[in-house]
């Protein structure tokens, strides 16, 4: 008997059997997923104004594709591309700008993988947008439990889990979409396996955020071959020499964790949406300074000291406490720090060349001290078990030259399911990534208007088509 014979007759896996027989999306798991779809087209519009733009538009333009291939769109530029490569820019300039979703239990950032992989499946082209929320919310609820199975050793031994892990939350939302078998989403877990990939070394390059565009690209190449008959093994998570075992740890195993959509991921612990543009693991201590700044009615020559005590291991993705450009800045505790004391809520333009390099940032960071502290822990038992952006708490001192001092504590950041970004709040987040990729004011309330009502759209091309500027 060959492998292929073996593959038909074999029982589908735990994920293969979720993907095909998920129990009812809950009426909230819907709306939520409507949320967080909103605002991963908002971070993908956003992102046409990175500098990531034009190397990615070289790399398309070399390519050897037909112009008939390239039916893909590249939402907020006029750029066109094959389906493969449509996926890969979208998705590096879903994550381009830091202003993509968090799931902290990964921790990652699946939708800006997932998205992309939807919109250039070939299935989009009839695709309702009740079948889109859906195939979303099964991606989302596969690659979180595998993520769960994995264990945060995964993320401690340098990967990047968006790479690494949401390719599998791509792959499973594309299966659902594309009406996958078992045996196919079995080969096509097994394909993607190999592909997962990325490493947190290159945090604070234009890497870090192709690690999402990537994923996407190989979630769509791995779905084609296991349509077109490339073989992989079917138990790629637990045979030995497998996913689990060669990228996690002995915790690592489907053994341990909850039952998938038992409850759905997007309804508990939910999805975290960003209010700011820049890493996750800032953004409680720009929540307290913002609270500092407008207590005090600080100006710079004001402020004395900054003192930020953040909890042990929140420093890991943050590596940059002088960055030297801007991608750098987005991964910088003392710039966030800086620019929330300056300017308030961070916005687009806090994070670009022109203002790290402005005369008001360097005299008031060299005041700003950060440091990992016990302190910030000490209450809390299960800090290992969270990401390095949700752990324990936040602690932000701020004295001025005057005698006068605040201090904030905070422990969940803004955006998190427990402070939910508002309907409101998304719509002015969605206008500012329509406003720099250059979509009218009138394209972009019609693109939020059918967004909020997503789930009745009889067909996408129409939405799709909003997201793409006029000539």
């Amino acid at each position: 008997m060959n492998f292929t014979d073996t593959h038909t007759m074999q029982e589908p896996s735990i994920v293969a059997a979720f993907i095909l027989h998920p129990p009812a999306l809950t009426d909230s798991a819907r709306d939520n997923a409507k949320k967080v779809i909103a605002d991963t087209f908002a971070a993908n519009l956003a992102g046409a104004s990175s500098e990531v733009v034009p190397p990615l538009q070289r790399f398309i333009d070399a390519q050897a594709h037909p112009a008939a291939a390239a039916s893909s769109p590249v939402f907020g530029t006029t750029l066109r591309a094959a389906p493969e490569l449509a996926a890969m820019a979208n998705g590096t300039l879903s994550a381009a700008l830091e202003f993509d979703d968090v799931l902290s239990m990964m921790p990652g950032h699946p939708s800006a993988v997932v998205i992309p992989a939807l919109c250039a499946s070939p299935a989009i082209a009839t695709c309702s947008g009740a079948e889109f929320v859906e195939a979303y919310a099964i991606g989302i609820e596969a690659g979180a439990r595998i993520a769960q199975a994995m264990t945060l050793d995964h993320y401690k031994r340098g990967y990047h889990a968006t790479g690494t892990l949401c390719i599998f939350s791509a792959v499973a939302a594309l299966a659902r979409l594309e009406r996958l078998t078992a045996g196919e989403i079995d080969t096509a877990l097994g394909i993607a396996a190999s592909m997962a990939s990325g490493i947190q070394g290159n945090f604070g390059t234009m890497v870090k955020p192709l690690h999402s565009g990537w994923a996407a690209r190989n979630a769509l190449t791995a779905v084609q071959l296991a349509r077109v008959g490339l073989t992989a093994n079917p138990r790629i998570f637990e045979v030995s020499g497998g996913f689990f075992e060669a990228y996690g740890s002995p915790a690592s195993g489907f053994a341990h964790i909850k039952g998938f959509g038992q409850p759905w991921i997007l309804d508990e612990p939910g999805i975290t949406l960003k209010l700011f543009p820049c890493c996750y693991a800032n953004h409680r201590a720009i929540d307290a300074a913002i609270e500092i700044r407008d207590e005090l009615q600080l100006s710079p020559a004001d402020i004395l000291r900054v003192e930020c005590l953040v909890p042990i291991g929140g420093l890991i993705p943050l590596k940059f406490a002088r960055p030297a450009n801007r991608f750098e800045s987005l991964f910088s505790q003392p710039y966030a720090l800086c620019v929330a004391l300056l300017e308030g809520h961070p916005r687009l333009s806090s994070f670009t060349e022109a203002r790290l390099q402005a005369p008001d940032i360097a005299p008031l960071l060299e005041r700003i001290t950060v440091a990992e502290s016990a302190l910030c822990v000490a209450d809390y038992p299960d800090y290992a078990s969270k990401s390095y952006g949700s752990r324990g708490e936040v602690r932000l001192t701020v004295e001025t030259f005057d005698g006068r001092r605040a201090a904030r504590t905070v422990r969940i950041a803004p955006g998190h399911p427990e402070r939910a970004v508002t309907w409101a709040q998304m719509q002015e987040k969605f206008a500012d990534g329509a406003s720099v990729a250059g979509l009218t004011a009138e394209a972009a309330e019609q693109a939020f208007a059918q967004l909020q009502a997503f789930e009745q759209l009889p067909q996408l091309s129409g939405f799709l088509d909003l997201l793409v500027p006029r000539p």
